[in-house]
């Protein structure tokens, strides 16, 4: 029986840093894409695009739009925004998009350090 591959993905840039989010968003689509199982992290100012239409919003010239890769990693993984960061943002459980959820580092921890894990970070 093959092993399960997974990648967990923290990505800590949005707009300010858009090559480096893009990048990030690109390679968990890609990898969810591709069968592996993906957890990406929306931490720091990525944290944002856990709002409905706030991806749309992004742009960054000869990249694939934002809201088709966010959609990608939502169909074929998991997409978790940092506790801390959505607190520190005023963003609830409410706010966000279907399919996303609010957890801490004791969770990032515990996913990051599972049997055949990579984990990325932007």
């Amino acid at each position: 029986m093959a092993a399960t591959r997974k990648l967990v993905i923290k990505v800590t840039a949005g707009a300010d840093a858009p090559e480096r989010c893009s990048q990030a968003f690109t390679v968990a689509a890609v990898a969810a894409a591709s069968g592996v199982e993906v957890s990406l992290w929306l931490t720091g100012e990525s944290a944002w695009f856990a709002l409905p239409g706030r991806a749309a919003e992004f742009e960054l010239p000869h990249a694939a739009p934002l809201p088709e890769l966010l959609d990608g990693v939502r169909a074929g993984g998991r997409i978790t925004l940092c506790t801390q960061c959505a607190a520190r943002r005023g963003i609830e459980e409410k706010d966000v998009m279907d399919g996303v959820r609010i957890a801490g580092a004791q969770v990032f921890v515990s996913e990051i350090t599972g049997e055949g894990v990579q984990a990325l970070v932007y």
